[in-house]
């Protein structure tokens, strides 16, 4: 069962981090070509598999019990975070990406910079760079806390090399933003299964024994799921009241 969820949560992460990355390196390749973005992009991902590597055998040498609850306790913070992102995005208090209007913008700052120099094209290989390593960063953090607290490293990379093959193959096939993935309903799927993994793992390294043991992973989801799901019809009809007091006013 975890390494179900393990392989999920990271495969989700690592499509959408890459769905915005490659919106990125996608408007800049399209301006100034694809050989600086390229290089710009590859270079962050082997910053990202370097990452990788050095910090999930490092965790390995912590005691167990005090991983889990520090990593739990981490894996939460940035579920609630997800799921906070996603709440008030499906609720209508805050917008949703457009991968579009990323792509515009950003294609545009590339054009007002000028030409690509004759050699390499340091502006784009940044870009992109840049674009690859901030997006993926949360991702490496949650490949290494899957691998470190319960010896799902294999999975979690394997599920992010997936998701990469994935965004990166599509990509290439249509040369155009991604704007059909449902990037918000991931970020709540993600939240999800980030939060309550969290959740049973700091509960765990407290010295809490679940109820049919890694099972009890459906059952944490499933609340965390009822109580966002709750949240986000509170929030749409709040909004909608408001909305119609101010018309009405």
């Amino acid at each position: 069962m975890g390494a179900v969820f393990a392989f999920l949560a990271a495969y989700l992460a690592s499509a959408v981090e890459l769905v915005e990355a490659f919106t990125i390196v996608l408007a800049v390749a399209v301006v100034r070509g694809w050989r600086g973005p390229t290089r710009g992009a590859l270079a962050g991902l082997a910053v990202l598999a370097a990452a990788v590597a050095v910090l999930g055998p490092a965790l390995r040498r912590v005691p167990i019990d005090d991983l889990r609850i520090v990593v739990g306790t981490a894996i939460t913070i940035f579920g609630i975070h997800w799921l906070r992102k996603a709440i008030l995005r499906a609720s209508g208090y805050k917008a949703l990406r457009d991968e579009q209007a990323v792509f515009q913008r950003v294609q545009a700052s590339a054009k007002e910079e000028g030409t690509a120099g004759a050699h390499f094209d340091w502006y784009a290989f940044t870009i992109a760079f840049k674009a690859v390593v901030l997006e993926g960063f949360e991702v490496v953090l949650i490949v290494v806390s899957f691998g470190g607290a319960r010896g799902h490293l294999d999975v979690a990379v394997i599920a992010a090399i997936a998701a990469t093959i994935t965004v990166l193959g599509i990509g290439a096939i249509i040369r155009a933003p991604l704007t059909r993935v449902p990037e918000n309903a991931i970020k709540f799927g993600v939240g999800v299964l980030l939060t309550s993994v969290g959740t049973f793992w700091a509960a765990e390294g407290l010295g809490v024994q679940w109820p049919g043991s890694e099972a009890a992973l459906l059952a944490i989801a499933a609340v965390v799921t009822g109580i966002a799901l709750l949240l986000v019809t509170r929030l749409r009809a709040r909004r909608e009241l408001a909305t119609q007091q101010i018309s009405g006013g």
